[in-house]
């Protein structure tokens, strides 16, 4: 699969974005897709995933204010963000992972990433 992402852009705090993931190839209902997040001079961090199997898992310390959304029909998996923090200023990317039969969090795991949006939230 090849993913492309959009939607970044900067926000004062307190706000909402819609991140957005187009998906192309066919095997995207067979995959796990994701949202992870990158901060300057940090690793890359998972923030949610929606499962092929319809599950939806979220980051803990996240999930009151990201959702995570997948129609399989159009091939997205899009992220919402309320009440924006300046720490989730960051780049944000896409990812895919073909198969899983268990749940994975890990970057190592997806095969398949977009180029990243940036998410910038002032104070």
């Amino acid at each position: 699969v090849q993913l492309q992402a959009s939607g970044g852009g900067l926000v004062q705090a307190g706000g909402s974005l819609r991140l957005f993931c187009e998906v192309s190839g066919r095997t995207f209902s067979s995959s796990d897709a994701g949202w992870f997040r990158q901060a300057p001079g940090k690793g890359r961090e998972f923030v949610a995933v929606a499962r092929r199997t319809g599950d939806i898992y979220y980051e803990d310390s996240l999930k009151a204010r990201f959702t995570i959304s997948r129609d399989n029909a159009k091939q997205t998996v899009d992220l919402l963000i309320n009440n924006l923090k300046p720490e989730d200023t960051a780049v944000y990317y896409c990812a895919a992972s073909q198969w899983r039969l268990r749940l994975s969090t890990r970057p190592g795991d997806f095969d398949s990433w977009g180029q990243g949006t940036q998410v910038t939230v002032s104070s």
